[in-house]
């Protein structure tokens, strides 16, 4: 099983850079609605404005006030581009009509076609992978499956984030995908039967669980972990070495990927500017940027990964279409409500 210690970051000496798409300089503003709440996006807004001469105006908040205040704005929103973590909300952007078709040859280009609506409103940018931790103490027969995780075996063992959480919706969604409903309602009824605690938290007091010896398994997305290599994150950077972890699926469909993107806004005031920042985000540099500052996958083949993600290990991911995971959000959640995964 992967330990930090044996881990080894050679193969990012290999990874192949993509070029980039060229992004012409041109003046005027570009208003982002961004519910990504990370500091190192500084990063990413200050260099674009300096390559492009176009100064990035930001909105923050969490992605249902966005949506909400985008559609209560209707065609006399500023907004230009949407930003956001997960899936779900791109594709129910969509669906209430606030985010336009685009073309730019560049996203086509450098965007796997899986990772993108296939009418061209949103396009992933980073991705997160969604795997099982557990206390390598205690656990001696970790789960190398989603369904793994539902054995009895480990009953009493696991702890989850909440059935209304996005990360939980979307892995869900996309075992209904895989699965079928009834075999997901089954699945989910066996990970309920084994909570070690109702679930409470985020991915990182999922973590600090297996710590604290709550529980024995944890899900988690890879970004979390690798931040705790990066930097000092309390109640989990000084207990690395317990943690073992399995990227599951690896002889089937893959490790479930989330997904954060972006698309431009239906009445976008300055169009010609969103598509550039789109392609912006699509640039190596920028994708560099989503790896080395926030412990990401880039969305564009080859970009090289960071340290911190790559002493995860290397894996085959799921490339399961988003938008398929998207449509089943709402069967997603009607089944948690009906095993009582709250």
């Amino acid at each position: 099983m992967p330990r930090l210690k044996s881990m080894t970051i050679a193969l990012l000496a290999t990874a192949m850079a993509v070029p980039a798409g060229s992004v012409a300089f041109a003046d005027g503003e570009l208003n982002l609605y961004s519910s990504r709440h990370y500091d190192t996006d500084e990063r990413l807004y200050s260099d674009f404005e300096e390559m492009t001469g176009i100064t990035i105006n930001r909105i923050e908040g969490n992605a249902d006030e966005l949506l909400a205040r985008m559609e209560a704005e209707g065609a006399n929103s500023p907004a230009d581009v949407l930003l956001t973590v997960d899936t779900s909300r791109l594709e129910r952007a969509k669906q209430m009509g606030l985010l336009q078709s685009i073309e730019s040859d560049t996203l086509e280009m450098r965007i796997p076609s899986y990772l993108q609506d296939e009418e061209n409103q949103w396009f992933g940018f980073s991705q997160r992978a969604r795997i099982l931790f557990y206390d390598r103490n205690d656990v001696e027969n970790p789960p190398q499956s989603y369904a793994d995780l539902a054995d009895p075996q480990y009953e009493g063992m696991v702890c989850i984030r909440s059935g209304t959480n996005v990360y939980s919706q979307t892995i869900m969604a996309a075992l209904i995908e895989h699965l079928g409903e009834e075999e997901a309602r089954a699945w989910a009824e066996g990970v309920v039967a084994n909570f070690a605690r109702s679930p409470q938290g985020g991915d990182t007091d999922q973590l600090r669980g297996i710590v604290s010896g709550e529980c024995d398994i944890a899900m988690s997305n890879t970004y979390y972990f690798a931040r705790a290599i990066r930097k000092d994150v309390d109640g989990v950077s000084n207990s690395l070495d317990m943690f073992g972890w399995v990227f599951p699926n690896q002889d089937s469909t893959g490790a479930h990927m989330n997904l954060s993107g972006g698309g431009v806004a239906a009445n976008a005031p300055n169009l010609d500017n969103a598509v550039r920042f789109l392609e912006y985000l699509a640039s190596d540099q920028a994708q560099q940027y989503f790896s080395a500052g926030n412990d990401e996958y880039p969305a564009v083949p080859g970009v090289a990964i960071s340290p911190s993600v790559a002493a995860l290990g290397f894996f085959k991911p799921d490339d399961l279409d988003a938008s398929a995971i998207a449509a089943n959000v709402p069967a997603a959640q009607q089944i948690f409500n009906e095993v009582g995964w709250e």
